[in-house]
């Protein structure tokens, strides 16, 4: 998986490139959130729950239906009070889909692990994408702080940060 830091990023990049008129923080932030959620599935791997498992770490909490749902979660307690007859509401729930969506996505793109299920509960086949250029995040904060952590970084910042740094950008001049 990348790390923490860089599904943030992607997410942030990807809530400066929607079409929404008004991009208030309060939506970025949530958005940032939603990529990080996924994650919480590695309390189980720590609890003994098998990796491989629909429960386990990249299992039930990085699928598509687990996106769907949180996003439609995020609206329910951020934005009750918009109508679901109004564009903005679609926008809203398709941002919050994507970023959440945007955290399996990039784990099947990590050089370890047993994949992704994609699927859940549905099915729980685990899969990655034939380029995998991220390095794999070790798990945990005392691994993190390893070469093997440096590694992941740099990978990082080549495949996740910079394109979002330049998503970023472009979207900031655009608006200028």
């Amino acid at each position: 998986m990348p790390s923490i830091f860089s599904h943030g990023i992607a997410a942030f990049a990807l809530g400066k490139a929607t079409l929404f008129k008004k991009q208030s923080w309060k939506i970025l932030l949530l958005g940032v959130v939603c990529s990080m959620v996924p994650d919480a599935d590695s309390i189980g791997y720590f609890m003994g729950v098998p990796y491989s498992s629909m429960w386990g770490h990249r299992g039930i909490t990085h699928s598509f239906f687990f996106a769907f749902l949180w996003a439609l979660l995020m609206m329910w307690l951020f934005f009750r009070s918009a109508k679901p007859s109004k564009g903005e509401w679609w926008l809203l729930l398709l941002y919050f889909f994507l970023a959440t969506a945007s955290h399996p996505i990039l784990d099947a793109m990590t050089s370890g692990g047993l994949g992704v299920a994609f699927f859940a509960p549905f099915d729980n086949t685990r899969y990655f994408f034939p380029w995998r250029p991220i390095k794999v995040s070790p798990m945990g904060a005392k691994a993190f702080f390893s070469t093997r952590g440096l590694k992941t970084i740099q990978s990082e910042l080549l495949w996740i940060w910079l394109p979002s740094v330049l998503v970023i950008v472009w979207c900031w001049r655009k608006k200028s």
